[in-house]
């Protein structure tokens, strides 16, 4: 495994994180602190997207359609977490979006452990 696919992996991870804790300070009411977390959750995206950049960048000549795959699966991923949060936020229904995101995830990490850099 590749110097970046493991900066990969831990963006990845820490967005998944950070997104649980931003979702935990607004369930206990802590607008200021989900707030900061939110931002760095933001960050956090497009380290994501720029180490997967990275990854697909050295690897698209071996396998184009599955990085393109996983990359729109990816971006969709961040779309559901980012539309969960500021729903809930609004105290509006995410229960759809849940679903998505879930199904979105599970496309991806499929597609990321199927290519040669997966473990």
């Amino acid at each position: 495994m590749t110097a970046s696919t493991h900066l990969h992996i831990t963006t990845w991870v820490l967005t998944l994180i950070l997104f649980f804790v931003a979702l935990g300070l607004h369930k206990s009411g802590k607008a200021k602190a989900q707030k900061i977390v939110h931002m760095i959750l933001r960050l956090f995206y497009l380290l994501t997207i720029a180490t997967g950049g990275m990854i697909a960048h050295l690897m698209f000549s071996q396998y184009p359609i599955t990085y393109v795959l996983k990359f729109i699966f990816g971006i969709l991923v961040i779309g559901f977490m980012e539309m969960v949060l500021v729903r809930t936020k609004k105290e509006k229904k995410t229960t759809m979006f849940w679903v998505l995101f879930f199904v979105s995830l599970i496309v991806v990490l499929v597609l990321g452990f199927y290519l040669p850099l997966g473990f």
